[in-house]
């Protein structure tokens, strides 16, 4: 496969303009027998599948937007006379990012979020929040759309499958509404007033964030302004010298305005996946009246590829599938076009491993995996006390408080998206490219893709495709 490599440069808040290029040196010997002569091609980054497959071959490819020079412009702002270009700057931190620095600061990841958070305020950040609040609500709504979507699926034929996706992608998107919604009301503040920034585990967030659906044009506020990688957070540290010893220790903010010193909880789940857990163990309750304490995991083609069966006397009652990874995906979309896929829910994850294994933190200097910083973030997230969404009062108080109860037309909105179909994909036939940005899906969408999820997790879609970024926004093929 040709090496290519993704570079976003300067992106207004109306156009982004992304570069790929072609490492010639992995294109000599390669079997698709590219020519050298075709055309440079517009390509909508609408139809960009965000999914790292073209950033994560080599050492050399880099995503250069949103990057910590915004945080840092900011920052200088807020340190001027002229008060009307200050803005609350506010991080909202993933889970699986936390593990990363509790490895690299040699504690658990209690002490080393305390650290971290005392690094970000020492800066001139207002506010620091872990985004498990949000990861709650995605569980709970993915489960409640499944549960809906089972129910009709006799008069739909497009309820099912569902895919949804544990990604921090998708947290952080309902963590955007969280910030610039309920948090800006509880400070007295106009969205364009607050500076959002998410630490992600890998680079496709960022592309992610620039999506016009998460735009407020009334405002120009977008949900999340600025996504930064673990490993950014980290060489900002190393660059200014940083001993870990000599932070303070801050505990993190809460959407509510108070310290939140309730302990850092995860999910349910193999390491940091897992929603397809909640959704199966909800399920076989609410369908069927059926309490699973323990999922066994039936591995297929690899770790990245496994199912799990709900049965009972011998009948079975449901099967989901976690696919994880590129490759993996494409040969579920081959088996769904054939007609041979039995499941009736899919999590899906860009990154093979999951998303402790996202570029933006276990790269190593010749570009690849660092299989031993996974594992050991792996057993740092795997120590951390394991609470049910449903047992959360906090996301109960905010379903009341900021959402106006659950299915509400408030709760639509801000904890749901829509997918678009990608039919109108411009490359050509045969193009060099064209092995990256498609894997036919249906009949129905010729270009459509399985690798780009809703962000909210609760998609409108069960035929998934990946979502536009930006309407007038383009790629420039080099």
């Amino acid at each position: 496969m040709c090496c290519r490599y993704l570079f976003l440069v300067g992106i207004p808040k109306k156009m982004s303009e992304v570069n790929i290029g072609r490492r010639k040196e992995k294109c000599e010997n390669c079997s698709k027998q590219v020519s050298e002569s075709l055309p440079v091609q517009p390509v909508l980054l609408s139809s960009c599948l965000s999914c790292e497959g073209c950033l994560s071959e080599e050492e050399s490819q880099r995503i250069s937007q949103q990057n910590l020079q915004e945080v840092k412009r900011v920052l200088s702002l807020n340190k001027q006379c002229d008060a009307s270009k200050h803005k609350v700057l506010v991080v909202s931190v993933c889970p699986q990012s936390l593990p990363f620095f509790a490895v690299k600061f040699c504690l658990g990841i209690p002490e080393a979020t305390q650290k971290l958070c005392g690094f970000l305020k020492s800066l001139g950040v207002h506010h620091v929040f872990d985004t498990t609040l949000a990861a709650g609500f995605s569980i709970l709504e993915s489960q409640r759309e499944f549960v809906q979507r089972y129910r009709r699926r006799h008069h739909d034929s497009h309820a099912l499958p569902m895919f949804t996706s544990s990604c921090p992608g998708n947290t952080h998107a309902v963590m955007g509404s969280l910030v610039k919604d309920f948090f800006t009301r509880q400070q007295k503040l106009t969205p364009d007033k607050v500076f959002h920034v998410v630490v992600a585990p890998c680079f496709d967030k960022k592309l992610e964030a620039v999506r016009e659906e998460f735009y407020n044009s009334l405002l120009d506020s977008r949900d999340v302004d600025c996504v930064l990688t673990s490993g950014e957070i980290f060489q900002m540290m190393q660059e200014k010298k940083v001993n870990v010893d000599d932070l303070d220790s801050v505990p993190l903010d809460h959407v509510f305005g108070e310290t939140d010193d309730a302990g850092l909880v995860r999910h349910e789940g193999r390491g940091s996946e897992g929603l397809l857990e909640h959704v199966f163990k909800n399920a076989a309750k609410e369908l069927f009246g059926l309490e699973v304490d323990e999922i066994v995991y039936k591995t297929l083609r690899n770790r990245d590829f496994q199912e799990v069966s709900l049965e009972r006397d011998g009948e079975t009652l449901l099967q989901f599938a976690a696919v994880y990874g590129f490759r993996n995906i494409q040969t579920l979309v081959h088996r769904m076009r054939k007609g041979r896929v039995p499941y009736q829910l899919v999590e899906v994850l860009s990154c093979p491993g999951g998303c402790l294994s996202g570029r933006g933190q276990v790269d190593s200097e010749g570009g690849r995996v660092d299989r031993a910083l996974t594992q050991q973030m792996e057993e740092a997230y795997s120590s951390l006390p394991v609470r049910l969404p449903e047992m959360n009062p906090e996301i109960q108080r905010l379903y009341q408080d900021w959402l106006e109860g659950q299915d509400s037309p408030r709760a639509l909105q801000a904890l749901h998206t829509h997918g678009e179909d990608t039919d109108h994909f411009p490359l050509s036939q045969g193009s060099q490219y064209s092995t990256l940005v498609h894997f036919p899906l249906s009949q129905a969408s010729q270009y459509s893709t399985l690798v780009h999820f809703p962000l909210s997790q609760a998609s409108q879609y069960s035929t998934l495709v990946h979502f536009p970024l930006s309407q007038g926004s383009h790629l420039q093929l080099l």
